[in-house]
């Protein structure tokens, strides 16, 4: 790799050195700053009198991340392995919608322009490449997946008891028409929502519907404790922070010698 593109790829991707750091604080900042705009570009009152501002502060930032979006793929060996990475999609969603704005003609198109600008939102997704902790999340989570799995499954059987009991304790004059209406109050007092749209009549029902609000508390905190238990676990195991230089993937374990995404030499 040439010396300039290596220098690069340390100042983008890597956080150690002054320059990453500086680097990632301007990002930081721009990334913020964008969002704050699409937000303000969606109230009324706002456009109608900075319209015209916002749209040249937005043009502003989208050549900023075009510019970093096409860095970051002459910074590393293999580009398209970046291209099609979740943030180097991120990325490219987060800059395609503004040039969209320009090659859509005619009045009608406005509407789908607008939605277009929705897409302008995911920039807010690439703040979690800055977040240390993200990949020790991750891996709590993909570790709670089976005990979660089983407490949805366990969840889901509640829900489905408790609605075709109410169903058959309240019936159709107090609002419960079938199991699915009944199985969707179930889920909605378990879960401690309470919209109030149905609810029992006869004492027998109520004395139901209280043992399943009592229900609900006491398996919030299921999922919790088990995501926490599986978080100080992960905390226990490092994860090198450097980026590929192929790819600039990141998050590798510490004694690993090869990119887990595209087999460079790390």
């Amino acid at each position: 790799m040439q010396p300039w593109r290596e220098r690069v790829r340390e100042i983008i991707f890597e956080a150690g050195t002054p320059a990453g750091k500086a680097f990632d604080v301007g990002l930081l900042a721009a990334i913020l700053l964008s969002v704050l705009v699409v937000i303000l570009d969606s109230v009324s009152s706002v456009h109608r009198q900075w319209g015209w501002l916002l749209r040249g502060v937005e043009w502003t930032f989208t050549l900023l991340f075009t510019v970093e979006y096409v860095l970051r793929l002459l910074s590393v060996a293999h580009p398209w392995r970046y291209a099609r990475s979740f943030f180097g999609i991120v990325d490219l969603l987060a800059i395609i919608p503004t040039y969209l704005s320009v090659v859509v003609p005619g009045t009608h198109s406005l509407l789908v322009i607008r939605t277009l600008r929705l897409l302008r939102v995911f920039r807010i997704f690439k703040l979690g490449r800055y977040v240390g902790e993200a990949e020790t999340l991750a891996r709590a989570l993909r570790a709670s997946r089976p005990k979660i799995l089983v407490f949805l499954w366990a969840v889901v059987a509640i829900i489905v008891v408790a609605g075709s009991t109410m169903y058959l304790v309240e019936g159709e004059a107090s609002g419960f028409t079938s199991i699915p209406v009944a199985m969707y109050w179930a889920a909605v007092t378990l879960t401690t929502v309470g919209y109030g749209d149905i609810a029992p009549q006869t004492t027998l029902g109520r004395i139901l519907a209280t043992g399943l609000m009592i229900t609900g508390y006491g398996i919030i905190a299921i999922p919790t404790g088990i995501v926490s238990v599986e978080l100080a676990d992960a905390r226990r195991r490092p994860v090198d922070t450097h980026a590929c230089r192929g790819c600039g993937a990141q998050g590798h374990d510490p004694d690993a010698r090869y990119c887990n995404q595209c087999g460079e030499m790390l």
